[in-house]
């Protein structure tokens, strides 16, 4: 996903710090209904997976999208014309210490997605907060060995929160 200066931001810190979640402050805007999801527990995932890779400060806001909106920002944005699954921006200035994500999340897709191979929808929705996030973070999903290694990074994570391993069944594009 693009950044402000058109690259992934590098991540800070290599091991985990269990205890920076206060100053990072996460919106999620619900646009879709398709999806029902505990806000609290996604919004707790994202804090502390901001915490561990090096984010002190942060304003994290998203956007939980239908088809058509998803697909309008990606024609505006990336110069595609169909849906995608998330969206996600680094809008930070990088010289100040408070990092800006936006992040727009298709709940229809996800539901779609989540149908198909018989998962339940919130883990789906999970996966795209994460990977919006873990790409305004510094990973990268354009070769097989860093999508792989995205992929794996992810359902780590949505496992120690309870959504499962949600990547497992899907095919390499």
């Amino acid at each position: 996903m693009p950044s402000k200066a058109g690259r992934p931001l590098k991540m800070r810190k290599k091991t985990p710090d269990k205890n920076i979640v206060s100053d990072i402050a996460v919106n999620i805007n619900i646009n879709c209904n398709t999806v029902r999801f505990d806000r609290q527990k996604m919004i707790e995932m994202i804090q502390k997976v901001a915490g561990q890779f090096g984010i002190k400060k942060a304003q994290i806001n998203f956007a939980v999208l239908g088809d058509r909106e998803t697909a309008s920002l990606n024609r505006k944005f990336l110069n595609k014309t169909d849906t995608t699954d998330v969206i996600s921006f680094d809008l930070s200035d990088e010289a100040d210490d408070v990092r800006i994500f936006d992040i727009a999340v298709n709940a229809q897709m996800g539901r779609r997605q989540a149908q198909s191979r018989g998962d339940r929808p919130e883990s789906e929705l999970a996966l795209y907060f994460l990977h919006g996030l873990l790409h305004n973070l510094g990973f990268d999903d354009s070769t097989a060995d860093k999508a792989a290694k995205m992929h794996k990074t992810e359902d780590n994570i949505l496992q120690k929160f309870g959504y499962g391993i949600v990547y497992r069944s899907r095919p390499l594009n």
